[in-house]
């Protein structure tokens, strides 16, 4: 590949991809097979790919039955969790259709038990109503009311996947290569790392994840929204065998997070969390993290108090779990009674990319948008990962309609 000076005026590739996690790179591999002798190169500030919310999730091929019927999130959920099955098949990447419970542990969660099941059959997706002996046939340590199993919940590890996907894909990724300049004209789109290099396209994409909105803003467009940071925190459990798959709780409607839960890995350990704490940086991995700059960010959005306003009781459950051992140990037992809090230990975290609205309102759906020679890709949180192939296709076929 040929880097052009910051004088120059050729154009290096088609499309530039900003953002070398999942989504960046499914983009990359589906320009490939849709206009084969694309030239396209993918941007990515770290030193290797998935290094961020790609690599740090806990491994779910989610189902789609969460998602309101008819939203990308289902559609692209259904259809991804498939194509996902069958990507790992082809290229030898270990993967697991394992199925999963959603428990209701109290009589106040069984009407939304019962919502998730007339959802998953709008969706599409096979799901079996379990009394309390039904539930222990699957998981004999765990308790509940009542249960669903979802048969097509799998796992996977997202970080094999992605690097597969830049393998495949043809795209010439740069790593740590920091954009700090971006500059629209009517025949290209110049972008400025924080190197120096200067890389030339017909037409950008901004897949760039935590820091979407700054890209979409340094391309001079108003994304409408402020991403706010949320640290999922997990743990690993001492006693895997405590657990034989899958199993969630009922989740709260109201907030885009599925709370605490209980996923086998494909190692075969198992993972219990994540929580949702605010981060003090977009990449704040533990409360020792703080960037004033990320803070301040976050404080000057107007929709950031607003969600504060309207949510801070939940937030203050949040923040307490994560504080306090007991109160997490607490939460984990309401499914599995028999954990105890010397069978938690700390794991690595994971830091949500979660838009924010100026009213406050937290999105709940995958978020694109087009602008002249660019796409952004403004929200795009659990199921992003599972559903990357298809909405991969979806972004790679929106930049080549900019295309002249």
């Amino acid at each position: 590949m040929q880097y052009a000076g910051v004088g120059g005026v050729s154009v290096d590739c088609d499309v530039l991809v900003i953002g070398g996690g999942i989504v960046g790179l499914s983009t990359a591999h589906a320009l490939s097979r849709l206009a084969p002798g694309t030239r396209v190169t993918v941007l990515e500030k770290e030193a290797g790919p998935a290094r961020h919310q790609t690599g740090r999730n806990s491994g779910v091929i989610h189902s789609g039955i969460y998602y309101r019927p008819g939203s990308l999130k289902a559609r692209y959920a259904v259809r991804g969790a498939a194509d996902m099955v069958k990507f790992c098949a082809e290229h030898g990447i270990a993967h697991e259709v394992t199925g999963k419970l959603i428990v209701a542990t109290d009589r106040s969660e069984l009407p939304r038990l019962h919502s998730l099941v007339q959802r998953g059959r709008e969706n599409g997706i096979p799901v079996r109503e379990l009394g309390p002996a039904q539930i222990a046939e699957y998981e004999p340590e765990v308790r509940g009311l009542a249960a669903i199993h979802v048969a097509t919940t799998g796992i996977v590890d997202y970080g094999r996947v992605t690097e597969q996907l830049a393998e495949s894909s043809g795209a010439e990724t740069v790593y740590g290569a920091e954009v700090d300049l971006i500059s629209r004209r009517p025949s290209a789109v110049a972008v400025r790392t924080t190197s120096g290099l200067v890389f030339r396209a017909r037409v950008l994409v901004n897949c760039a994840g935590l820091q979407c909105d700054r890209v979409a803003r340094l391309a001079g467009d108003d994304p409408g929204m402020r991403i706010i940071p949320f640290r999922g925190e997990y743990h690993d459990l001492a006693r895997p065998e405590l657990v034989r798959g899958l199993v969630y709780p009922v989740p709260d409607p109201a907030f885009p997070f599925l709370g605490v839960h209980l996923t086998r890995g494909i190692g075969g350990g198992v993972h219990v969390g994540p929580n949702a704490v605010p981060a003090l940086a977009r990449e704040g991995y533990g409360w020792g993290t703080v960037r004033p700059r990320d803070i301040a960010t976050e404080l000057a959005w107007p929709g950031s108090w607003r969600m504060a306003a309207r949510h801070w009781r939940y937030g203050a459950g949040e923040v307490h779990r994560s504080l306090s051992k007991r109160a997490f140990t607490e939460a984990v037992r309401r499914l599995l009674p028999a954990v105890t809090e010397a069978d938690l230990t700390p794991a690595v975290a994971g830091v949500r990319a979660q838009a924010v609205l100026r009213d406050g309102t937290l999105v709940d759906d995958f978020l694109i948008r087009e602008a002249p020679r660019t796409v952004h890709v403004l929200n795009a949180p659990s199921p992003a990962a599972t559903a990357s192939l298809p909405i991969g296709r979806e972004i790679a076929t929106r930049a080549l309609r900019h295309l002249p």
